[in-house]
């Protein structure tokens, strides 16, 4: 099991997570301090676990309930005969409530924290996070900013309360400039930022108590998302039958392949192979069809000049994957258009959405897989304003143009408009590579030859994507290579191999 394996599903946008604090208090009768005392128990445990030899800490509190935290580590740290220097940023006037009193905890343990003026923090083994916490909606700025500049020049590792401080627990997005954690130990309910957009840069690994909150609390409120990954989703793949044959498993159908661009399209396929659709035939420029199946038997490529030819395949098709390698040319203008005029089960990518977004249409019987990129053009909107906010990003693109729709990239997102948005935090660097993108969309539309519903298609084609590219990584993120998840893709959509351990042989 990995790490991230081991954090919970269900996610959470901050008034959510304060509702469940107000909640726990209020009605379940959980006094604040308690949460506070648990919540610094809890990050000293994993500071202890992750540095055992570390005996100098400096703990930077803000006047807020994360600084509040700090103060418990601090006196934890203390009272365990490590060297502590705590720092306050901000006005020791402005603590209130249960930061005010873990506070003087901390004051009647011997130790005063010292207003922070800019010094450097290079002295110590471990710096302790505990700034600014869940609520910050706005640029950093002043003190603030100067300390987060301090703990990031400071070469020691880093530990950050509940969230880096600095990002928005929301969006993922840097708010201006954010810690750079090494860990993160996050509180009672995960926030859905931590795991896309800015934040696994700067979580660095996440660890999540939920401070003994009763169960109950949290039914009081529905997720705002959900994390999954390909373990939880593995009931998807069934053991095959002993009478099946290939048309008990669908008939997918690339189109794709401009010139130039062949090797798209025969990614998209043989990932599609790999993850066991019964047939894959590639559409392709009439000279790059003898080359794919040259290259790859099992791929039936055919070449079309346009209309006719696409029309004469798409009767035995069961699912289209439209997108990899087509360009913009009127070949691929023609062959788009033809798919659109009907109602077609497809996965659309690439250029078919730099194309459908020249001219946007709604439909429920697509998934479309969009990067950064492809999604502002959707939206005419920037790239920027897309990463500032995925989740508001994905969302808008579905019920734009209906259907599912994946943004790609660190954190993918999946929205069909009927459950939470699900985030695959698996995935690595290594995949910021040419041709990964036609992997995803042939793992996708692969699944849905097989019968999965588009949006089961989607999420659990995502997460073997992901887990593929981390699993090919092991060799070295950089020089990975889109076809270097092939392997990988065959042995985790048979998971009774996977849970046999015979697939790392």
């Amino acid at each position: 099991m990995s790490v991230m394996d081991a954090l919970p599903q269900a996610l959470y946008r901050a008034a959510q997570v304060r509702e469940l604090d107000r909640l726990a208090i209020e009605d379940y009768g959980i006094a604040g301090t308690a949460l506070m005392e648990r919540a610094g128990a809890a990050v000293f445990a994993a500071m202890r676990s992750r540095w055992p030899q570390a005996e100098r800490v400096a703990v930077l509190c803000g006047t807020g309930n994360n600084g509040g935290d700090g103060f418990v580590v601090a006196r934890l740290a203390h009272e365990a005969g490590m060297a502590v220097d705590v720092w306050l940023v901000g006005e020791s006037g402005r603590l209130r409530d249960s930061a005010l009193e873990s506070c003087e905890h901390l004051r009647h343990s011997g130790l005063r924290p010292m207003p922070y003026d800019g010094q450097g923090l290079q002295n110590c083994d471990l710096v302790v996070d505990a700034l600014l916490g869940t609520g910050l909606d706005r640029e950093v700025s002043g003190s603030w900013r100067a300390a987060i500049t301090a703990i990031n020049a400071s070469g020691c590792a880093v530990i950050s309360i509940d969230i880096p401080s600095g990002l928005h627990a929301d969006s993922g997005a840097m708010l201006g400039l954010a810690v750079r954690a090494w860990l993160t130990v996050s509180f009672i309910g995960l926030k859905q930022g931590l795991l896309t957009a800015w934040g696994p840069d700067c979580c660095g690994q996440v660890v999540f108590d939920d401070l003994a909150v009763p169960a109950e609390v949290f039914t009081h409120l529905s997720p705002a998302a959900v994390r999954i990954s390909d373990t939880a989703m593995a009931g998807l793949l069934l053991p095959r039958q002993r009478n099946a044959h290939k048309g008990c498993y669908g008939h997918l159908l690339v189109v794709g392949g401009d010139r130039g661009m062949p090797g798209a399209a025969r990614l998209a396929g043989e990932a599609a192979a790999r993850c066991g659709a019964g047939l894959v035939s590639i559409a392709t420029r009439p000279e790059h069809a003898p080359v794919l199946s040259g290259a790859r038997p099992e791929l039936m490529a055919h070449g079309v000049w346009g209309r006719r030819g696409l029309n004469e395949l798409l009767p035995t098709a069961t699912v289209v994957a439209v997108g990899p390698g087509l360009g913009k040319r009127c070949w691929a203008r023609e062959l788009l258009s033809v798919l659109l005029a009907e109602d077609r089960l497809m996965v659309v990518d690439a250029d078919a959405l730099n194309l459908l977004a020249e001219a946007p249409q709604r439909r429920a019987r697509w998934i479309l897989t969009p990067h950064p990129g492809e999604a502002a053009r959707l939206l005419g909107v920037s790239t920027t304003e897309i990463q500032t906010d995925r989740f508001q990003a994905v969302v808008a693109i579905q019920r734009r143009y209906g259907g599912v729709c994946v943004l790609k990239g660190v954190g993918s997102l999946i929205a069909d408009g009927v459950q939470p948005v699900a985030v695959c935090s698996a995935g690595n660097p290594g995949m910021a590579s040419g041709g990964m993108g036609d992997v995803l969309t042939g793992v996708i539309a692969g699944l849905l030859a097989q019968g999965l519903s588009p949006q089961d298609a989607a999420r659990l084609g995502v997460c073997l994507h992901a887990a593929a590219g981390d699993r090919a990584a092991a060799a070295g993120e950089r020089g990975l290579l889109a076809g270097d998840l092939m392997p990988w893709l065959q042995r985790l959509v048979n998971p009774e191999k996977v849970a046999a351990g015979t697939d790392l042989e």
